[in-house]
């Protein structure tokens, strides 16, 4: 396992910092792109072949694997009769250079719990139905491999979640001799999904007084405040602010950015869902 380290700020140059800010004020980003414009994205599914479902997600050069399995457990207490999810995040070695072996840390923490509250709270997946007879539930584990990160990993990560769940295929719960549930993994169905609710995680960062699209790693670096906004159809399912502070004015207007960056994901996830 490996976490980024908590340290990373410390070895981007200050020098480096003031040129981003100073482009930044001019409208203008280290890459070239205005504060409204996105990195290509490219989604593939299906790329590891021992996962019940998995898509891979390339933004930019941040570069995020999601797969899916599927088990039988217990339901949660408070949700008897749903199924369950299970979103865990790791940042491989060789990742960044500012990566850490052990166990994940707080950053990867933070990124399966937005990806999960997003998921959670749109119907995308209807819980209900995995429910299975003898108070048992499917339980749907997303494993998250951040490849590479070059920033906005929370996109991605949602991208590569939403693409692997549509690609998923559950196996059919039967019951054995004796009585007990179990899986059959040789007789499978599509996990029924609703595209019309996919959950859409779209992070505006703030530097100085300028908002802006899909940060990079560097940008991430010189960060005042960043913000994520989690869309399903036309409403917010979840909004997060993970660094700094933002004003009124500032908050409509990276939401108008979000909707912006939405669309574009949005036309991305259409071959797919």
């Amino acid at each position: 396992m490996a976490s980024i380290s908590p340290y990373g700020k410390r070895f981007i140059s200050y020098l480096r910092r003031e040129q981003i800010r100073k482009l930044l004020a001019t409208k203008y980003r280290i890459d070239g792109r205005g504060p409204d414009q996105m990195r290509d994205v490219e989604i593939k599914t299906g790329v590891v072949k021992t996962a019940d479902g998995s898509a891979e997600v390339r933004l930019g050069k941040t570069h995020v694997v999601a797969g899916v399995k599927v088990g039988l457990g217990q339901p949660f207490p408070d949700a008897p009769d749903e199924g369950v999810l299970v979103v865990n995040a790791e940042v491989l070695p060789h990742a960044s250079p500012y990566t850490e072996v052990g166990p994940p840390d707080e950053s990867a923490i933070e990124l399966a719990r937005v990806v999960d509250r997003g998921i959670r709270h749109c119907g995308y997946v209807d819980f209900k139905k995995l429910a299975v007879e003898g108070g048992k539930a499917y339980v749907l584990w997303i494993d998250l491999y951040v490849i590479n990160d070059d920033g906005n990993l929370v996109d991605a990560a949602n991208l590569a979640s939403v693409a692997a769940l549509k690609n998923t295929q559950l196996p059919t719960a039967v019951k054995d001799d004796a009585g007990a549930v179990k899986l059959d993994r040789n007789n499978r169905s599509p996990l029924p999904v609703e595209a019309a609710k996919a959950p859409v995680a779209v992070s505006v960062g703030k530097i100085g007084n300028v908002l802006f699209l899909d940060p990079t790693f560097e940008e991430e670096l010189s960060l005042d405040g960043r913000i994520t906004f989690t869309f399903s159809e036309d409403r917010i399912v979840a909004a997060q602010k993970t660094l700094g502070s933002f004003t009124q004015a500032e908050l409509e207007t990276a939401l108008n950015l979000a909707q912006k960056g939405r669309e574009k994901f949005l036309e991305t996830l259409k071959s797919i869902i």
